[in-house]
């Protein structure tokens, strides 16, 4: 018998050789090599996809805004997809072609019709649900038609928020305060939640989540608010604590609203689009809710920016 295979002992189990680990201390070292972090994220994958999709998105931003519609556009479809699929566990099969339709058409109403055409293609959309699932099976009709309201009203209509901020004086740097805000509530949210944190927000929902990381998303937040609203908005710095406070606060609530929705259907990612993120959801939680938070302080606090 050579160096490198197994020996047998009497009772039958194998020992191992010298170039070799027993198969148990072998996956207990894979285990340690692929742990993820103690957010549950696999960190590189993460950081790499996150800091891709950002540069997607601020290129679209600054240099063609018709392309950054696009971009919305795209990911108000994919996270309609989503979570019409997640859905569908619970048996709510919701009618795909005007979902679509709307999820594509409500970005584009919000940048070049303003309020009032994003209003109108919701409230189309609606309608075309109804007909066209009372046309496809009169049975839980209702149902299916309010299940589709509910995503059309969750993903493109407070996504397209974003672009009705894009049309704002000076759109784009107020766009982009906002996404930085967004990241800076995760960020500095995960690094101390990570590092320090002990007491759940909301146990039940999700148990990851800390006051010890919610209060480093609230300080973080605050210092690169007060820094863009001084710096890049030139306003006053009371502007970029009002925006990081609401923007932290709309943030978290809609990153527990994403996970209690998870919880209530049984699923643990929307899907598995994003390496170490899971779907392009579990991305959007926060903006879909941070949004319309920061359009209407543009509107009420900012309006002439610049």
């Amino acid at each position: 018998m050579s160096e490198d295979q197994p020996s047998t002992q009497a009772g039958g189990r194998h020992t191992a050789g010298p170039g070799s680990l027993p198969s148990e201390a072998v996956r207990r070292a894979r285990r340690r090599t692929t742990r993820p972090s103690r957010a549950g994220r696999d960190l590189p994958a993460a950081i790499g996809v996150g800091l891709a999709m950002l540069a997607i998105v601020l290129v679209g931003l600054f240099v063609m805004p018709s392309a950054f519609v696009a971009v919305v556009a795209a990911f108000s479809v994919v996270g309609t997809w989503e979570v019409s699929r997640a859905l569908a566990v619970k048996g709510i099969h919701i009618p795909m072609p005007p979902l679509f339709a709307g999820a594509a058409a409500m970005p584009f109403a919000a940048f070049y019709g303003g309020p009032e055409a994003l209003c109108f293609t919701l409230v189309a959309t609606g309608l075309a649900l109804l007909i066209y699932t009372c046309l496809e099976s009169p049975r839980d009709a209702g149902r299916r038609a309010m299940g589709g309201v509910f995503v059309l009203s969750w993903v493109p209509l407070f996504i397209s928020c974003a672009l009705l901020l894009l049309s704002e004086p000076d759109g784009a740097l107020k766009v982009a305060t906002m996404l930085l805000l967004v990241v800076a509530n995760d960020t500095f949210g995960y690094l101390v939640g990570a590092l320090f944190g002990k007491h759940p927000m909301a146990p039940k929902i999700s148990p990851k989540k800390s006051w010890e990381g919610f209060a480093g998303s609230v300080g973080g937040a605050i210092m690169v608010g007060v820094l863009c609203s001084v710096l890049i908005l030139h306003l006053q710095w009371w502007f970029g604590l009002v925006l990081a406070i609401a923007t932290v606060a709309a943030s978290t609530a809609g990153d527990l609203a994403e996970s209690m929705v998870k919880r209530e259907l049984g699923i643990k990612d929307m899907s598995n689009l994003l390496p170490g993120h899971g779907g392009v959801m579990d991305r959007l939680d926060s903006i879909t809710f941070a949004a319309p938070v920061g359009y209407l302080l543009a509107v009420l606090l900012a309006p002439g920016a610049g």
